[in-house]
């Protein structure tokens, strides 16, 4: 399992790690997900950012006492109605490089106007910057779609393409099948893989054994933190 860790996002010196995407991707889950296993490793302090300002559900912040438990410093800003709020210490730990960063940023190109301000930092070698697009959701159903969402994103928060990672998450949440996660995957690659490859995946735990010889990049398997009380059954 840290194999496909080093290999989807703990190479070339890479300490920063950023997850962008249209809202209701899966992003959080993923972004979530990293930061324990980060802390897992143990090898630096893991800093959490929620920088979601766009809606008051399934938010990581909600998780911020599991986190800290795993040994993950959260920070976020409390909102009050759509006042614009900014996030301490956000320029100081991107750039340290003694501790690991991992930014969740709202939805689409509203969400990612909050790291605008960050893009020289964003941009660096230390940084990864991660697209997820959830082929199941309704603007990242064709290549029309996602360019649009995309470029506004992008256009937003000053994030050049070329240092974009594309992440595919065919995720239904917890009823999500073997077949979903295949169909979505072709689904995902016959519309963005002309044009830029699709580099990790993230598949439901119980899932990600099952499918990942049958897909053509690394799987980072997922515990879903963010789900409804009547979900957590399933």
């Amino acid at each position: 399992m840290d194999a496909e860790l080093d290999r989807l996002f703990l190479r070339d010196g890479i300490r920063n790690f950023v997850f962008i995407g249209e809202a209701g991707c899966g992003k959080s889950e993923i972004a979530l997900n990293l930061a324990v296993r980060l802390a897992e490793r143990n090898e630096k302090p893991v800093h959490f950012f929620d920088l979601d300002m766009t809606k008051p559900l399934f938010r990581s912040r909600d998780q911020a006492a599991t986190l800290e438990e795993k040994g993950v410093t959260v920070h976020f800003e409390e909102q009050f109605y759509d006042a614009p709020t900014v996030t301490g210490g956000t320029v100081r730990l991107l750039k340290d490089e003694s501790v690991y960063t991992v930014l969740d940023v709202g939805g689409d190109y509203i969400g990612a106007r909050a790291i605008g301000g960050y893009a020289p930092m964003l941009n660096s070698p230390a940084t990864a910057v991660f697209y997820v697009i959830n082929p199941f959701r309704p603007w990242s159903m064709d290549i029309d779609h996602i360019d649009k969402v995309l470029g506004e994103t992008l256009g937003v928060s000053h994030i050049r393409l070329d240092r974009l990672t594309l992440f595919g998450n065919p995720n239904l949440g917890p009823e999500t099948t073997e077949d979903d996660v295949l169909s979505g995957a072709a689904q995902l690659e016959n519309s963005v893989g002309p044009y830029k490859p699709v580099e990790g995946w993230s598949v439901r735990r119980e899932l990600s054994a099952r499918v990942k010889d049958q897909l053509n990049a690394p799987v980072f398997p997922i515990d879903l933190y963010l789900t409804y009380e009547w979900e957590q059954t399933i």
